[in-house]
């Protein structure tokens, strides 16, 4: 199991930016970005300005960019762990695909709406009793 934290800072001109924090005794880790299961170059890792923080910088390629949704796993290479992932969402496909994202919150949204008020009815309604 790996002890390392992957924390996003930003997505900034075409590079991602993220922070792992390891514990202070622990060396420089091995982190490696894929997509597609390719495995992304120039991914910078420089130590950050807390104990144990590094800074980690992901240059995305232009190869990565394309209509749809592209997502980006962030492994420790030495457990072969997955730390996290970014997403990016881009192109005709991004227009459907986020409708269909706010109207399934929407119904999950209505879901919990639902079951609260019959919560607070039957709670209200046994308090009195």
């Amino acid at each position: 199991m790996s002890d390392l934290i992957l924390t996003k800072i930003r997505l900034l001109n075409g590079q991602w930016e993220g922070r792992v924090s390891a514990p202070a005794r622990r060396a420089k880790p091995r982190i490696e970005v894929r997509h597609l299961d390719q495995l992304l170059e120039d991914v910078k890792l420089t130590r950050g300005a807390g104990t144990g923080q590094w800074d980690l910088l992901v240059p995305l390629p232009k190869w990565a960019l394309s209509d749809g949704v592209q997502t980006f796993m962030v492994m420790d290479a030495e457990s072969n762990e997955k730390l996290g992932e970014f997403t990016l969402v881009a192109g005709d496909i991004a227009a459907d695909n986020l409708r269909a994202e706010v109207d399934l919150l929407r119904a999950e949204l209505d879901v919990l709406k639902r079951a609260f008020r019959r919560h607070c009815r039957e709670t209200d309604h046994t308090d009195r009793g």
